[in-house]
């Protein structure tokens, strides 16, 4: 059957966007309350970071795991189980008494927001027609866009009336009501009947876990030596990961999708524009309070616009996908992100708010234009049969591209310490603006239409 019919399609991503939404705001809504949830459980702020990067790890380390389960089991069964998984360990991290209980919920936390994560577009695929499918994965673009905008908004507007275990327990009740569409809504897809290799979604995570724990500690000076070796750890788990995976007909980590040049260029354009998107929106909050003294409020306006021209620009480009061939489209979108970098970078000293909004629109409205197509390209270019493999790469690319970028950050203004702001952040823009034009080169290679 070529996709749900309307009424069905229409529940279906409902509920696919209430867990997205849940699971990509408790990846940063969290930050806001560590100052305060370290006072409360009377431990020190770097232990409390812990709580962040407990979720982060979980999630990055279970996403291709799951995926493959996916393919094994059915995306539907590994859907709904994440997001179960999810709202009970929210229970738990908004009971927790303790550090320690805090970040071993926050570990069954992400691993529930992987299975959500891992297989939502593999999910669209069924949901949408194939003519339809830039559509679908342009809404889904929406809604995580929209996710990570309203994160601190979000975060801030609960603590002014609440605790911070009630940015835990507002999961409840929208997860209860994801369960109970999602249950009645989300298609039973086609099931590989191939064995989950266990030995292999270890690996899997001790080379992802390693390496997030070592791109992390990149951006402390005097951990520098530690973050190193875990990163050279991972590199060598990962070759052995990679060639155990070569020799498998359906492997966890799907090398055999990336002989499928328009798959692996679109992996490539997809940790580049995260990468840069993340260098700009952890550099820029320095620029603006520190070289600017903006306040933090402030500050929150300005980046704005970003986030709302993904919004509008997202489903557009989704749509056109499905009409024209979506690298270029893509190349396009990440040519104007580059631009738009590029005159953030080039701002002038006593730069007025609507000099910084349309630039930051300008760079949203590129990567808005990027993502649908891309995401499309990843999904419709591999077999139907590995489509979780497809949906836990673009995941996977995703976050990877998070970590590099928030990485390079802390290691560019490291590598500035002591000569103020706006040198680091300078250099950190021209990084992004450079990472985003590779892309855009990578994805105009794809030319032919996918699918």
């Amino acid at each position: 059957m070529d996709g749900l019919p309307i009424r069905e399609r229409m529940l279906a991503l409902l509920a696919i966007g209430l867990a997205m939404t849940m699971a990509v705001l408790d990846g940063a809504i969290v930050n806001v309350a560590l100052p305060v949830m370290a006072k409360d459980l009377a431990v020190d702020p770097a232990s409390a970071i812990f709580v962040t990067n407990a979720f982060q790890i979980a999630v990055t380390a279970a996403l291709l795991p799951l995926a493959s389960l996916g393919d094994i089991l059915g995306y539907r069964r590994i859907y709904l189980s994440g997001l179960v998984l999810f709202t009970v360990a929210s229970l738990a991290c908004a009971l927790s008494p303790s550090l320690n209980w805090l970040i071993a919920a926050r570990v069954a936390q992400g691993l529930g927001a992987a299975g959500i994560m891992s297989v939502n577009i593999a999910l669209v695929r069924f949901i949408y027609p194939h003519r339809l499918i830039g559509r679908g994965v342009g809404n889904v673009a929406l809604v995580v866009a929209m996710a990570s905008a309203a994160g601190p908004t979000v975060a801030a507007g609960i603590l002014s009336v609440a605790t911070w275990p009630w940015l835990f327990l507002v999961n409840l009740p929208v997860g209860a009501l994801a369960l109970a569409i999602g249950a009645r809504t989300l298609p039973v897809t086609p099931t590989s009947g191939h064995r989950f290799d266990g030995v292999s979604a270890l690996l899997n995570a001790l080379t992802f876990g390693l390496l997030i724990i070592g791109v992390d500690g990149l951006g402390e000076p005097a951990g520098r030596g530690l973050a190193l070796a875990e990163i050279g750890a991972a590199l060598a788990i990962g070759t052995v990961f990679v060639r155990r995976q070569a020799r498998m007909a359906a492997p966890l980590l799907p090398v055999d999708l990336m002989r499928i040049p328009a798959f692996a260029l679109s992996m490539a354009t997809s940790i580049a524009s995260f990468a840069a998107q993340m260098m700009a929106y952890v550099a820029l909050p320095f620029y603006f309070q520190d070289v600017l003294h903006f306040s933090e409020t402030r500050t929150g306006f300005l980046m704005t616009p970003w986030p709302i021209a993904i919004a509008l620009a997202a489903p557009l480009s989704g749509r056109l996908s499905d009409r024209y061939t979506p690298g270029l489209i893509s190349g396009f979108g990440l040519a104007v992100l580059s631009a738009g970098i590029c005159a953030v970078a080039l701002l002038p000293p006593d730069a007025s708010a609507l000099d910084i909004g349309w630039r930051l629109a300008l760079c949203g409205l590129g990567f808005g234009t990027f993502q649908s197509p891309n995401n499309r390209i990843i999904v419709t270019s591999a077999p139907r049969s590995r489509s979780g493999g497809a949906s836990g790469m673009q995941s996977t690319a995703r976050l990877t591209g998070q970590s590099l970028g928030a990485a390079l950050v802390a290691v560019i203004f490291g590598l500035h310490a002591g000569g103020g702001a706006a040198g680091p952040v300078a250099a950190a823009l021209w990084c992004a603006a450079g990472l985003a034009a590779f892309g855009s080169v990578a994805s105009v290679m794809r030319r032919l239409p996918e699918g």
